[in-house]
Parts: C-alpha cells; sequence; structure tokens
C-alpha cells in the first residue's frame, strides 16, 4: 500500500497556514494510503532553546494532530526524538550528500543573505543544525521507504533535496533508498495572513486554529485592507478576506462573497464577520477536542510512545538495508 509521511516542527502555534498547506491534506491522504506522521521535535532544536517550551509545544502539536482527526490507532503517529535510527541514517546520508546541495537550501541561503545585508559575517549566527536540516528532513522521509510526503509550498525544495540525496546515495551503493514524491495543493500553496503577507510564525501574522472565539474574532478584524468604501467594486482574488475565506467556507457562501467585493456592497467589516464565522465553524469541534486531550498529558505520552514502538519497527528493517548496503552489517542488540 502506498505510505505517506509528513511532520511538523513544534516550533509556535499551529496556525490556519499550517492546517491549509499540511494538514488537511495530510489527514486527506490518511483515508486512502498508510500514513507515518511525526513531531519534528529535533529539528525545532534550530530555534528553540528552552527545554521546557519544547516539551510543551510538542504536546500542543500531539494533542492537535489528534483533535484535527488523525487516527492513531490506524496510523504510526510518533515524536521524531525517539527514533535514533532517523539521525543515524542522517549521518550516513551526509556523508553522500554534496555541500553545494546544502548551500543552496533556501533556509541556510536566506540567513546568509540577511546577515549580507545587515552588514554581518556570511555565516554569523548560523548553526550547523540549520545547514543540515534538508539531510534530517531526507532521513525522516527515506526511513520509511515512503511514496509521497504532503506538504506547503515552500517545502516543496525540501522534497526535491531528499531525491538528491537518495540519488546520490543510490549512484554509489544501488538501489536501496526509494525516492519519494510531494503533493502540494496548488490553491494553498501560499495562504495569506493577517498582513496579506504568506502566514508564517516568523511573521508575526497567523491566525492560531485552536483559538477561542473572542481572540480568533479579534485576530481576523485585523487582516488588512484598504480604504475603499462598501459600494466600490473590489478584486476579489487581490483581496486577503476572500483568499482565506474561499478556503474554509462553502461553495455557495464563497460565491456570494466573490459577488458581494465584485460587484460592490459588501463592506469590509461584514466580510470579516463572514471570514470570522467560517472559520469558527470549521475548528469549533477540533478546539473542543484539543482543550480535552490538552487535560490528559500522560495520555498523549502514551500515544506517542506506542507510535515510537511501531515506527521503530518498520524502520530497523530499512536502516539494516542500508547497513547492509554500506559495509556496517548487523547492529548488535
Amino acid at each position: 500500500m502506498t505510505t505517506a509521511l509528513t511532520g511538523i516542527k513544534p516550533t509556535g502555534t499551529v496556525h490556519v497556514g499550517n492546517y491549509l498547506g499540511m494538514y488537511r491534506p495530510a489527514l486527506a491522504l490518511a483515508e486512502r494510503f498508510d500514513a507515518r506522521y511525526f513531531i519534528a521535535d529535533y529539528h525545532a532544536l534550530t530555534t528553540v532553546r528552552d527545554p521546557d517550551e519544547l516539551r510543551r509545544l510538542t504536546i500542543e502539536v500531539a494533542a492537535g494532530w489528534l483533535a484535527l482527526g488523525l487516527d492513531a490507532d490506524r496510523h504510526v503517529f510518533y515524536r521524531q526524538s525517539d527514533l535514533p535510527e532517523v539521525f543515524e541514517l542522517a549521518w550516513i546520508l551526509g556523508c553522500s550528500t554534496a555541500k553545494g546541495l546544502l548551500n543552496r537550501a533556501h533556509a541556510y541561503k536566506d540567513a546568509v543573505d540577511d546577515n549580507v545585508a545587515a552588514g554581518r559575517l556570511p555565516d554569523d549566527g548560523i548553526n550547523a543544525g540549520l545547514y543540515d536540516y534538508p539531510v534530517l528532513m531526507a532521513a525522516d522521509i527515506l526511513l520509511f521507504d515512503t511514496d509521497v510526503v504532503p506538504v506547503g509550498g515552500d517545502q516543496r525544495q525540501h522534497l526535491e533535496i531528499t531525491r538528491d540525496i537518495a540519488g546520490a546515495f543510490n549512484a554509489v551503493f544501488g538501489e536501496v533508498l526509494k525516492l519519494p514524491d510531494a503533493h502540494i495543493e496548488k490553491e494553498v500553496e501560499v495562504v495569506p495572513g493577517l498582513d496579506g503577507r504568506k502566514m508564517s510564525k516568523s511573521y508575526d501574522n497567523v491566525i492560531p486554529i485552536f483559538a477561542a472565539p473572542e481572540e480568533l474574532r479579534k485576530l481576523v478584524m485585523r487582516v488588512v485592507t484598504d480604504s475603499r468604501p462598501p459600494d466600490e467594486p473590489k478584486d476579489p482574488e487581490t483581496n486577503n478576506i476572500f483568499n482565506l475565506y474561499r478556503h474554509v467556507a462553502p461553495g455557495d457562501d464563497v460565491a456570494r462573497m466573490r459577488q458581494g467585493l465584485a460587484q460592490g456592497g459588501l463592506g469590509y467589516g461584514e466580510a470579516k464577520q463572514m471570514l470570522f464565522e467560517a472559520l469558527d465553524a470549521t475548528f469549533a469541534k477540533a478546539r473542543r477536542r484539543y482543550e480535552e486531550l490538552m487535560t490528559d498529558v500522560a495520555g498523549l505520552e502514551e500515544v506517542l510512545a506506542d507510535g515510537a514502538r511501531r515506527a521503530r519497527a518498520l524502520a530497523q528493517p530499512v536502516l539494516q538495508r542500508v547497513r547492509d548496503a554500506i559495509g556496517a552489517g548487523p547492529r548488535l542488540a
């Protein structure tokens, strides 16, 4: 059966952009495929330095997956740091990965560009974890003979790098690793945030999906608009409110908002209220479930522990195949 795999870093509040770009397509794939979904807590170490914060965020992400509908009995759901096989494979892959490939990774290039623009040395403040991030991500994926990876558009390059890393390894050691494909929802490659830029925790422009209704409404009312009056026609395709609404509202309601904006007569205040109501309706059930799950941290830890046991059972044969290929032989018990 086809295997789908993806993970999310516990680096902040789960927001609408995460849901549209990753959670929703991942949960849809889990209806058809075998899913291996994980919390990428070691990836988060590139930026998270507070151990209590990392533990809290990890539990929040676990609760979020389950609240949104992931069936942890049917699928394998685990915490990355519970699988030592991931990190052994990362080292092996790193030894076959060209440095030039990592030099081209967006996250590293962006950090270098920021330093240069600020008059700092190119690598100032950049840790090796950020630089090696694509190798660890490749290990996450390749360890499970993954067929498809649901990701947001901004992660496309990471999948391309993963395929390059696997290809380079296979070129030396034979056809050992399966090359995965990306699954990207074209219509949500870029989800606008409160300020119109891509919704991102780094821009502080996100709409958390588990926010209480009163907080959710306040955030929606902050969505940036222009100063045109209600009766003036507006282009729905460039409208921040509409470009969020279209992803969470029923089709008939989307058509009505489109018409109201395009023909005039729909003011931004009314449109924002419609967006708030659609978001609240979309996430109300999941929010209640999330709040319940967060009262039972021990239960969430049990779910992750069970997932880790199942994940390791799947990962170990693949890692052994890699070890045999490089000449390392069987692992000692």
